[in-house]
């Protein structure tokens, strides 16, 4: 008995080193792969190629990277919503070129593709605090921008793209306007146990019921559980259910986290999508699907902050609280009027009452006081 002990004890300790020498050699290799079998570093082809109107844009994060991108647009003036797109682990932008393509048809928007660090034309190598800033540079970069409408910034973000994106929207709030995940993973952890199941017991999310004795050998967690519920701004869940890669209740899973603090989620799956080609197997329901999202959230948020930037120029348009010292309190929001009684001491003369006007501002949440003799 003790010699089977012995041995069950030596194979577990046998897989624990096991497990340590993958992750420690091939993990990075495993999350990031900028360069697909049989093929090169280089991009295959560029937006000229199927006649995009394009820009080569050449950035610095802010740890001093040189990064490549490409600024797509629908047309030459286009100034309607921009989508800051991320992409998968494997390959580079040049791969997802077909997809943009009709991403401009359909959506009629801009496009803003990043080449990660070690990605195409980018220098550097990949890693989740280098790609952070990558991300980060090019938001910034959108937002300098004379020729691109601010207010309307979309995060698409797909697998790891997907991770990306989560990070950057939780950390700007008030410069992404919505956030779309497609086919996105919670986490590195469980997916290592997903991609080594030898190894499920010993590495995971906070999820995982195992010791989990692995997480710290792992540079590049992309915890996107722990980040989606931080994030404010509507978020889309798009699920392709023949994800071969992503167990796809990685995606309900972060719709539910998200759920639970986002009241402006929205999850729509689509049965015959795999992880690459949800784009193509959704056919026009996911384009329509993301076409009403981005109209909802981003185009028409944008026509509402520029009638109440109007009705603000115009006094008589503004909501404003009326008080009588001797008479009722009258509230005006929209078409909304509440009416309470109110009180005051001193003169019985309604000649010597005084009108107090209160604008209530509701987008800077203060209130301004007006006092009209």
């Amino acid at each position: 008995m003790a010699s089977y002990v012995t041995a069950l004890l030596y194979g577990l300790g046998g897989i624990v080193v096991a497990g340590m020498a993958l992750l420690v050699t091939f993990q990075e290799r495993l999350v990031y792969v900028p360069v697909l079998p049989g093929l090169t570093k280089s991009y295959p082809i560029t937006p000229a190629r199927l006649r995009l109107i394009y820009e080569d844009v050449w950035l610095r994060s802010s740890d001093g990277v040189r990064l490549h991108a490409w600024f797509i647009k629908f047309l030459p003036d286009c100034r309607g919503p921009t989508i800051l797109f991320f992409q998968e682990n494997a390959g580079n932008i040049a791969h997802r070129l077909e997809m943009v393509r009709i991403m401009l048809q359909r959506l009629q928007c801009n496009v803003f593709m990043l080449s990660y660090r070690g990605y195409g034309a980018s220098d550097g190598y990949p890693c989740q605090h280098g790609i952070i800033k990558d991300a980060q540079a090019a938001l910034d970069h959108l937002m300098q921008r004379t020729d691109v409408d601010t207010t309307q910034i979309v995060v698409f973000g797909r697998s790891l793209g997907g991770a990306v994106g989560a990070s950057l929207a939780k950390n700007n709030p008030d410069k992404v306007v919505a956030l779309i995940l497609e086919n996105t993973f919670t986490s590195i952890l469980d997916m290592a146990g997903v991609l080594l199941p030898f190894l499920r017991w010993f590495i995971g999310g906070s999820s995982s019921k195992g010791p989990k004795i692995l997480n710290r050998l792992v540079w590049s967690p992309w915890s996107t559980i722990d980040i989606i519920g931080q994030v404010r701004q509507p978020i889309l869940f798009v699920s392709g259910l023949r994800d071969e890669i992503v167990p796809p209740s990685h995606m309900k899973m972060l719709y539910a986290k998200a759920a639970a603090h986002n009241r402006h989620c929205i999850f729509v799956e689509f049965p015959s999508g795999m992880h690459m080609d949800t784009w193509l197997a959704g056919g026009d329901p996911y384009w329509r699907t993301i076409q009403q999202f981005i109209q909802k959230h981003a185009t028409e948020a944008k026509n509402n902050e520029s009638v109440d930037k109007n009705n603000d120029s115009d006094p008589r348009s503004l909501p404003w609280v009326f008080v009588l010292r001797f008479g009722c309190f009258c509230l005006h929001i929209d078409n909304l009027i509440c009416t309470a009684a109110a009180f005051g001491r001193g003169s019985s003369s309604l000649m010597n009452s005084f009108l107090t006007c209160i604008r209530l501002d509701r987008r800077q949440r203060h209130l301004t006081f007006v006092w009209l003799l």
